[in-house]
Formats: structure tokens, sequence, C-alpha cells
């Protein structure tokens, strides 16, 4: 007889093995199937664990190129992609093999293979050599994550070498001489800075008239000035009409959104980065039901529930930001409820970041969307060039920016442009998490010297003075 679970969850990236470890530490008996031969989905095999490490590395040797030498520090350094790649890959196994010693050590049962609702009861799970199993199981979480978005309108393959996605943009085999990236958003200009500081020239072309497509536009924008400086080119307001390969060489055409003339461009490789969507084939979901929305993504209730009794969804998998830590907080709240208690997920206070060097991080609303709902606000920044830790690292670039209600000093939303943007951000969200005000963080003691001052500062500007300006 197959083994029941209280619940079984289909995929293991960081939605499904976070709901699943939290499952089984609340006391359920949990399975979870994956395609993949290791655990931790797109983002610990192909997405946001080894993109940083090459973020991290390229930095490191631009760095060493440009800066190394005002500090005192005299190299000469080389690159050695291969060494690169081979961190990158270590990165990745000490991650994936992570996930699994937690499943082991939570006792959750874990199956390498291609998962299909049955029904809301039952999962079957298909292995690499054909043969399939059945669990049997209280409730089923449907963590299937996202894939590769193509183009609108345009016949799109991927060779893997000249056409290329973001899972081939991570392992190139040797640094292109010029590099095409469609699409401005995050993927895009994380991959593209990696190439560009390893020596490509990257040449970006955007849809829209700005990056990072709904990010605060004053943030946008210094990054975008910050980016050119480093070599990039923008094309913006630019529709892609065709992608295609020849001869060894990617060829991108694109014309003028409010019409002109047609473009084409060429390089040795085109990275497409038009976003990601929902990756529901081969589950099951129209055989038993389960609703999808217009966009493809799994319908869900307030509690993470479908239409049928059961079947739940977290992740990139239905609606919200497709981030990875937007699905743990999913899949620790499901858990819980799934557990008998009160899960909760605050959407409005999830943070976004940009790896890019230097980051962007943001929590909350843009100015754009306060001035839209006609929310009178006021507004605080403070730039790192007046940072006394940021001068000392030579890392002046960027600024802090604070949106505050401005009849309740309610902290709205934050905007960080400069080095460890990603880090600085989690004071300006675990504020807003408890309804604080830009006065609230003001009067908090920071450390000194330090780069969170600048967002100290900036909260002083919002409803007072900053101090070092």
């Amino acid at each position: 007889m197959a083994e029941t679970f209280d619940l079984v969850v289909i995929g293991s990236g960081p939605g499904g093995y976070v709901c699943a470890i939290k499952a089984a530490q609340l006391g359920l008996k949990v399975a979870v199937v994956e395609k993949r031969a290791t655990y931790g989905g797109t983002c610990l095999n192909v997405g946001c664990i080894p993109s940083k490490a090459l973020l991290h590395a390229s930095e490191m040797f631009a760095e060493a190129q440009h800066s190394f030498g005002t500090l005192g520090v005299i190299v000469d350094p080389k690159l050695d992609l291969d060494a690169m790649l081979t961190h990158k890959d270590k990165t990745v196994k000490a991650n994936v093999d992570g996930i699994a010693f937690l499943f082991k050590k939570n006792k959750i049962t874990g199956y390498i293979g291609a998962g299909r609702i049955v029904s809301a009861t039952e999962v079957s799970v298909t292995k690499e050599d054909g043969t399939a199993e059945t669990l049997q199981t209280k409730s089923i979480v449907i963590a299937t994550g996202s894939e590769v978005a193509g183009i609108p309108g345009v016949d799109l393959s991927y060779d893997g070498k000249v056409v290329v996605s973001s899972d081939d943009a991570i392992a190139l085999p040797q640094v292109p001489g010029t590099m095409i990236v469609v699409g401005g958003g995050v993927i895009g200009l994380e991959l593209g800075s990696v190439w560009s500081r390893l020596g490509a020239k990257v040449t970006v072309v955007e849809y829209l008239d700005k990056i990072l497509g709904s990010m605060d536009a004053e943030a946008s924008s210094t990054l975008q000035k910050l980016l050119a400086k480093q070599g990039l080119e923008f094309n913006l307001n630019s529709k892609v009409t065709g992608v295609s390969a020849e001869g060894g060489k990617g060829r991108v055409t694109f014309e003028p959104v409010n019409g002109g003339d047609a473009v084409t461009l060429e390089a040795d490789v085109v990275l497409v980065s038009t976003g990601r969507r929902p990756y529901t084939a081969g589950l099951g979901l129209e055989e038993v039901g389960v609703a999808l929305d217009k966009t493809g993504r799994v319908e869900i209730d307030g509690h993470y529930a479908t239409n049928v009794k059961g079947i739940y969804a977290i992740g990139d998998v239905v609606k919200g930001p497709m981030l990875a830590h937007k699905a743990e907080d999913e899949g620790v709240a499901l858990a819980e409820i799934l557990a008998g208690q009160a899960g909760h997920v605050n959407y409005a206070v999830i943070p976004s970041v940009v790896y890019t060097a230097p980051e962007v991080a943001s929590v909350g609303r843009t100015e754009e969307e306060l001035k839209a709902a006609g929310v009178d606000y006021r507004v605080g920044k403070f730039p790192f060039t007046a940072n006394g830790r940021a001068r000392a690292m030579q890392h002046t670039d960027g600024l802090v920016k604070v949106l505050a209600d401005k009849a309740t000093d309610r902290v709205l939303g934050v905007h960080i442009v400069g080095y460890g943007a990603g880090e600085l951000i989690a004071e300006a969200a675990v504020l807003m998490e408890f309804g604080g005000s830009s006065e609230d963080l003001a009067r908090t003691c920071h450390a000194h010297p330090t780069m969170s001052e600048a967002v100290r500062e900036a909260a002083f500007a919002t409803f007072a003075k900053p101090i070092h300006m």
C-alpha cells in the first residue's frame, strides 16, 4: 500500500522547501516532489544563487582593476573565467546539498521525478526511468515556480550559445565581445552587468521608457546613469520585432514604440530576459479542475487555497511579485494554516533588490504610486557622497529616499541605490512592518561610521533636516 502523507509539496524551490520544512517542524508528515536531480528550484540551481556568485566575483574583478590601487593595494588582475564558474558551481552545490540535509533532518521524504496531481488526495510521481509511483495525501501544495518567458509576437528559438536565456547566461564558456540584453528588468541588468564587468560590450533594449519597470523612477534613472558610466548602452522605448542567430552572430531588430524606422543590432550573444511566466505544464490541473487566471497563474483565496478543496498554491505560480522571499513567506504562512495556526503575509512590506553594482533596494510604495493614489506625502533624501563610511570604502554612488505620509509621518516607502542596499533595506522593512514613522527611524541610534547612517539621515530629511547636509 502506498505511503500516506499529511502534505505533498510539488516543487522544492524557496516556496516549496520552506513550506515543507515549516510543516514538518509543526508536526506534519511531509513529502516533496522535485523534477530536477537536485533540490532548490530555479533560485538555487540556475537563478538567485549562481547569479549572485557571479555578480560578487565580477565585482571583485572590477574593483581590482579600477579601485584597489587608490587603497594602496597594487595588483595585476587577470580573469580566470573557469575558476569563476567553478566558484559559482561550488556555491550552488553547497546550497542544494544544504536543502537535502534539512529534508533529512526534518524527516521529509523526497521524490525525484515529475509530479502530477491525480486527485485532491493523490500525486503521481514519474521517475526518470519512466516508472511511476502514487502518493496518498491529505493536502497538496503547488510550488512549481516559473519559467523563462519569451517575447510576445516574436518567434524565438534559444540555442544556448548565441541566443540565450538566463539559465544559459550564468554558464557562458567565454566572455563575449558584444552582448545584447533584451529586457531592462532585474535579470537582464544583473547578468548584463556581470558580462560587462568581465569585458563584454553590453547594449540593453527595453520596451518601456525606463529600466526596472515598476521601480521608483528616481531610483531607476539613478541606476541607469551609473550603469551607463560603467559602459552599458540603453535603447529605451524600443519594441523588439525579431531575434535570430546566423553565422555565429545574434541579431536583434527593434523599432521605436511610438513609431519610426526599425534598427538591427548584431552581437556575439543575445540574452533574452523579458520576464518569467508561471510553470503549470503537466501538473494535471485541468483534469482535476484547478482554476487558472487569465495570466496563467493558479487562482487562490486569502489562505492560498485553490478552488479544489485540499489543493493549495504558493510562489511564482500565484499572484504577486515573483520573488524568492515572497514565496518563502507564503510557504511559512501556508504551513502554519495547515497546522491549524494563523499564517499571514504582509504583501505591502515585501522588499525587492537588484544586485547590480551599486545595488537597488525598495520596499513599499513609489512616488509614482503615491501620486496616482492621491496620497499627500513628504520626501526625505540623503546621498552616500555625504556618508563617512561610504567615502572610506569608495562607494559613494547613490542615495536613500524615504517617503512618509504627510499627515501621520508613517513611512510608506523606502528606496535605496547604493553599495549594500539589499542589506540596508531590512531596517526599513522592519519599521514599516510595525507601522513606524520617519521620526521613529531618525531617533533610533545608528552605529557610526556605517552606511546605515544614510538611512537615518534620509529619515531626518523627511520630517526635519538631515545633520550632515
